[in-house]
This record gives C-alpha cells, sequence and structure tokens, in this order.
C-alpha cells in the first residue's frame, strides 16, 4: 500500500513567478500556543504569571523542558559555504533553504526549528556561539557545511553540546542511502554482506555513506575521490581520508573511477563528477546505482538502466528519490521523545532499517524506499530512533 502520491514531480513546469512569489517575505511565521483572547490569558501568559515560571526555573533549571519550547526546538544552522549545488554562496543567501529545512521539521516531524545563518566559517566562533545560544534550543541540525570543515565542527558541537547534533548533509543522506539499498536488495534477492560498493566523493555525504555501509555489514567499499580512489599509502590525504583509506579499499584497488567500478555490485554517486555509460556497463550482472548529484546525477537514470537492475537518483522528477526529508524529521523527533543527549550510530541504523521497513510491503525496482510524502515514515523512524537511544543508553 502506498501513500498520498508517489509519481514523481515535474519540477520542470516550475516558474520564476511561481517560485519567487511563494518565497516573499519568507517561508516562515511565528504562532501561539496560548490564548491571549482577554485580559486574564495575558495576564497568565505574560505578566505577572509568567515570574512565577520564571522563578520555577530558576531554582530548577529541568523545569525548562516542560515549560518551555527550547527542548523540542531545532536549531537549523548554516554557514553558507556548502549550499545544494551551489556552493559557497554566504549566510543570507543560504536563508532561503534553512527556512525551508525549518518547514520540513514542522510538517513531516511536528517539530519548531529557527533557521540560525553564520556570518562566519571559523569553527571557534561557530561552536562558541551554539554553546552561548544553548538555553534556547534542544537540538541542532547542521546544514550544507562545506567539507572537511563539517567534520571537526559537528565533532566539535557533540562534546560541547548537551543536546542531539546531526549534519544532515552527512548521516540523512547516508541513512537515506542505506534504506535504500535494503530495499533495492530485498527487490533482487541479495546480500549487502557479498556486496562490494563504489562511492564516487569523499566529502561530507560520501564518508558518511561509507561509514554507515560498513557499520551496516557491507562487504566492501571503495571511495574514489576527485584524484581517484582513497587508498593507504596515497599522498595528499587529509586527515579525514586518511582514516577512510584504514577502513576501505580491502582488495587494495588502485587508479580511478573506471578500476573501481570494475565488477561493483553497487555506484553511490554523491559528487559532480560524470561516469560514462561504459563503466556503469563494466559493473557486476544486477548491479545496483544510485547517481545522486542535483541537478545532474553522475550518470543520466535512463543510461544507466541499460546496465543496472535498479536506479535511484537525488531528484524527485525520476523514481527512486534518495531523499534526507525520509530520515531526518523522524531522527530528530526520536531523539527528542527520549530525551537523547546525542545521535549515536545505533539510532542512524536503526532509523535506516525504519525507512526500509516502511517501504517493504510494496516493493518494486521502481519503489526501493516510500515517498517523500509518506505520512508513515517520521513516526516510524521516531520511534525506532527513541528506541535505539534508550538501548543505547544516551536517553
Amino acid at each position: 500500500m502506498t501513500a498520498l502520491n508517489d509519481q514523481p514531480l515535474k519540477t520542470a513546469e516550475l516558474t520564476d513567478d511561481e517560485i519567487f512569489g511563494a518565497h516573499e517575505g519568507g517561508k516562515l511565521g511565528v504562532g501561539t500556543t496560548a490564548s491571549l483572547a482577554d485580559s486574564r490569558a495575558l495576564s497568565i501568559a505574560y505578566t505577572p504569571g509568567v515570574a512565577r515560571v520564571s522563578r520555577a526555573i530558576a531554582d530548577d533549571p529541568a523545569l525548562a523542558a516542560r515549560y518551555t519550547w527550547a527542548h523540542r526546538l531545532v536549531a537549523v544552522v548554516s554557514d553558507g559555504t556548502a549550499v545544494l549545488g551551489l556552493g559557497d554562496i554566504g549566510a543570507s543567501a543560504s536563508l532561503p533553504v534553512m527556512e525551508g529545512k525549518a518547514a520540513l521539521f514542522k510538517t513531516f516531524g511536528g517539530l519548531d526549528s529557527i533557521p540560525l545563518v553564520l556570518d562566519t566559517t571559523d569553527v571557534d566562533e561557530i561552536v562558541e556561539t551554539l554553546v552561548r545560544l544553548r538555553p534556547s534550543f534542544g537540538a541542532v541540525n547542521l546544514e550544507d557545511v562545506a567539507a572537511p570543515r563539517c567534520f571537526e565542527l559537528e565533532a566539535r558541537l557533540v562534546e560541547a553540546l548537551d543536546v542531539p547534533v546531526m549534519h544532515d548533509d552527512q548521516h540523512g543522506t547516508a541513512v537515506v542511502t542505506l534504506a535504500a539499498l535494503r530495499g533495492a536488495n530485498a527487490v533482487l534477492g541479495k546480500d549487502i554482506a557479498d556486496q562490494r560498493v563504489v562511492v564516487s566523493g569523499a566529502g561530507a555525504a560520501g564518508v558518511a555513506c561509507a561509514k554507515i555501509l560498513i557499520a551496516a555489514g557491507i562487504g566492501e567499499v571503495t571511495l574514489v575521490d576527485s584524484r581517484g580512489i582513497v587508498h593507504v599509502g596515497r599522498d595528499g590525504l587529509n586527515p579525514i581520508k586518511a582514516e577512510m583509506a584504514e577502513i576501505t579499499n580491502a582488495s587494495g584497488l588502485k587508479g580511478g573511477i573506471a578500476e573501481a567500478l570494475r565488477g561493483a555490485d553497487v555506484f553511490v554517486g554523491v559528487s559532480s563528477a560524470t561516469v560514462e555509460e561504459e563503466l556503469i556497463a563494466g559493473m557486476a550482472d544486477g548491479a545496483i546505482v544510485f547517481a545522486l548529484s542535483n541537478p545532474d546525477p553522475e550518470v543520466h537514470p535512463e543510461v544507466a538502466r541499460r546496465h543496472a537492475a535498479v536506479v535511484a537518483t537525488g531528484r524527485s522528477d525520476f523514481p527512486n528519490q534518495i531523499n534526507n526529508v525520509l530520515a531526518f524529521p523522524g531522527i530528530f523527533r526520536g531523539a527528542l521523545d527520549a530525551g537523547a543527549k546525542r545521535i549515536t550510530e545505533r539510532m542512524k541504523l536503526a532509523a535506516a532499517e525504519a525507512i526500509a521497513a516502511v517501504a517493504a510491503d510494496d516493493l518494486s525496482a521502481d519503489r526501493i524506499v516510500p515517498s517523500a510524502l509518506d505520512p508513515r515514515v517520521a513516526p516510524e523512524v521516531a520511534a525506532a530512533v527513541a528506541l535505539a537511544a534508550r538501548e543505547d543508553g544516551v536517553a
């Protein structure tokens, strides 16, 4: 059984007038949950009644979780350095994207969120800013922060803050990619433990995809960047890539994308590189191709389908969209429902399994994940993530 509309959206038909018109004045507003209909209501919601609540919180700061919105508020934070496919466009230009992200949190996760775009790329300054703002929010969604700085920033914030922190470009993409691979393998009758996956792109999404696939038990990962296969002993590796070289490429491959894809079972593209048709043709029989770059996939899905059994993209106008909205609303909702202090690997794996489970009753080669509009997804992900948080002892 499918939910809502699973048909690809005709995004090519969108016009500038409707796009800019929809963004005029921004996409967010603030609503109230308390009645202000008469003077008594005003005295309860504001002065003098509010003073009693403030005094109670001053005596017991833990009461803020009950009597303010902070524990359910997600800060959507960006420095504007890696926005969609636009690159480093700055904080102000990133704000429409962050507003959109906040709208998705509310629509799919039932969570309030505030966009915070910061006019700095200094990790120390960003960490200090969010530490000082900590009483105002209950979780941090990092968004569109360029690699490799995003790795340090996320790690620093996880240690500095006592709330869930997740860089969605890394982990949201990774979670949905794993869920999609589960779905594709279920359609094809394959086992993840028997597969070698090539991840093209060693930035935020690529590294996270490689790590979650390894955690899920993939047979082998071959990671490829703009200079070729990431392997032990290769010159010029930054610390993140050096770490990845130690846990990937068990076959000891060297060379570029051609050598990596030869005989590979799965391709995951999270870079802007173009992959020629003959390289897809050289993959293993029944190959799986996830060409996720937007707006231009690494290989056109119609071309990939000539040789691959299952094809997915990051676009809404082709089947099998790998869309982060399947992951992040439920992950944050589950973490906050459980009172989790951080988001663990087990919680991300649980999210992927929950997404895959929603799609399990109606799988096909053209439907390996649920629709981004399926209302079942976020509640199922939230429940699985909350349970995993309790099992991990972080709740």
